[in-house]
């Protein structure tokens, strides 16, 4: 037996053996309190009936839809290529996208390299770090 045989049977046991603890608990209650708890106890075996069944209607019907195995739903040649359409659009905006920033970013560097050859300080200047302190105090003066 596989492992989950293994817990629905002892599950099964384990159930069994609390309805007849209730069934011995509840001779002393009264007769309505007695009826609502068999009717719960007849619901949750129902339940329980329906959880083991399910799961293995569901998992066949998701293996079927997976595989395409579904079938088609009346689908023509028309109609698929409709239904690919969206996909070949967003693709295509996407690469579009990509396109344009690449351009976009490599206008930008290249305004900030004309931007550095046209200026007066040489581009060594830049990476001097006392330029970076002199670059501070020259802002904290035009405040």
């Amino acid at each position: 037996m596989t492992n989950r045989t293994t817990s629905f049977l002892s599950a099964d046991q384990q159930g069994a053996r609390i309805a007849a603890h209730l069934a011995t608990a509840t001779r002393d209650l009264p007769h309505d309190v007695s009826e609502r708890l068999r009717a719960a106890r007849v619901r949750a075996i129902s339940n329980r009936k329906m959880a083991v069944v399910q799961p293995a209607f569901s998992l066949q019907m998701a293996g079927a839809s997976a595989l395409g195995l579904g079938g088609d739903e009346g689908l023509t040649w028309r109609a698929r290529i409709a239904s690919v359409l969206p996909l070949l659009a967003l693709v295509a905006g996407l690469v579009m996208i990509s396109a344009v920033q690449s351009d976009k970013r490599s206008h930008d560097v290249a305004d900030v390299d004309a931007a550095l050859l046209v200026d007066d300080l040489p581009p060594g200047a830049y990476t001097d770090p006392g330029f970076l302190q002199f670059l501070k105090t020259a802002g904290d003066v035009g405040r």
